[in-house]
């Protein structure tokens, strides 16, 4: 199968919506609530899709898609880098685990984004729970894995000739 250049960002688009239509289900039909690590592999999935879909309208040529390549890739890098840490969390022995911080929107308002994201990063108790798993990995690791393609793909999928 031979895909276009747009078609492969709509395909990227459309697995970052399906991600996100899938998190908001997990949230509000099963009741999954989303620690700060998750919102935000949220914001990183939310951009990554984004980015795919401005990527797929523009469509350009030459040096430009080349940067779309990168941006994608690089959106998709930082939701990588914060699921890895996260599926870090969930593998300390309980005894490591660190206590559970006030959430993430009281946080924003009563903190500077820099001490905010210091506070996340540490972790928090709710952070190492595995609450949902699929084929033995959590969702954070299956974030990972998604995140890992979508870095991959955009580089391949915006860097190679167009085909006719």
């Amino acid at each position: 199968m031979n895909i276009t250049r747009r078609q492969g960002n709509v395909i990227g688009f459309a697995i970052c919506a399906a991600m996100m239509g899938y998190a908001y289900f997990a949230q509000y039909v099963q009741g999954y609530m989303p620690c700060p690590l998750c919102e935000f592999q949220r914001m990183a999935m939310i951009a990554t899709g984004v980015l795919f879909a401005v990527a797929a309208l523009h469509n350009p040529a030459g040096v430009i898609k080349n940067v779309y390549g990168v941006l994608i890739a690089l959106a998709a890098l930082a939701g990588l880098g914060v699921a890895w840490r996260h599926v870090w969390l969930q593998g300390l022995p309980p005894d490591q685990v660190p206590a559970c911080g006030p959430g993430l929107d009281y946080m924003l308002g009563a903190f500077p984004f820099t001490e905010v994201l210091k506070k996340v990063f540490t972790g928090s108790g709710e952070c190492a729970n595995i609450d949902w798993s699929f084929l033995g990995l959590s969702m954070p690791a299956w974030t990972l894995l998604w995140f890992a393609f979508f870095a991959l793909f955009a580089l391949y999928n915006n860097f190679r000739a167009q085909r006719a």
